[in-house]
């Protein structure tokens, strides 16, 4: 579990084939050197285990799942991730519960700045658009986000100075594609209420 408050920047040191998947090589500076083997940490909103620490550098292993359902089948040597580690219990919760599982992906429909804002218009499938709220939250890319409005393709996010300086959210261009979350109490909600309709 984590709260969608990135802590840091990683580099993607290399993506070596592992057939059928894929091992993803990132330097993780200061998490790196601090994380333990079988450690989750939620990198571009997909939660990984670690497999290999090499000082500052982690390793994961992807499989196809993970490969097909998120943007870290794209992701190339040099490229930017968003890094955080697991939520304790005795954390303040920041951001939103965010589960590091991807509910699917989206892209940049429009971004506009607004002196040092930037509003961002992300086009999602229905399905998930019908999961969110305006005032509600959202992971997109791992970065817990308040959600602005909601219509029947898109939905909208304004995003600090901060977090387009760090984040991978400052670089995104549109048509870029981004792993979204839809917040986990409205999906139980949901359920519950889908559970106890008439047939």
């Amino acid at each position: 579990m984590f709260t969608g408050l990135v802590e840091a920047l990683g580099t993607v040191v290399a993506v070596v084939p592992e057939p059928p998947g894929v091992r993803l090589v990132v330097d993780a500076g200061p998490i790196g050197r601090e994380a333990a083997l079988g450690e989750s940490i939620c990198t571009s909103g997909c939660c990984l285990s670690v497999v290999r620490i090499d000082g500052g550098t982690v390793e994961f292993q992807l499989g196809p799942e993970t490969l097909s359902r998120t943007t870290l089948g794209r992701l190339v040597t040099g490229g930017p991730v968003n890094l955080e580690r697991s939520l304790r219990t005795s954390d303040r919760l920041g951001g939103h519960l965010v589960t590091g599982h991807v509910d699917g992906l989206g892209s940049l429909a429009a971004r506009v700045a607004e002196g040092e804002w930037v509003t961002c218009r992300f086009a999602a499938p229905p399905a998930l658009l019908a999961q969110m709220a305006p005032k509600g939250s959202v992971a997109i890319d791992g970065v817990s986000l308040t959600v602005v409005d909601v219509d029947a393709t898109t939905f909208g996010v304004a995003l600090i100075p901060h977090t387009l300086a760090h984040t991978t959210l400052g670089r995104l261009a549109p048509g870029d594609a981004v792993n979204l979350e839809t917040d986990l109490v409205f999906k139980y909600v949901a359920r519950w209420l889908a559970a106890r309709a008439p047939t």
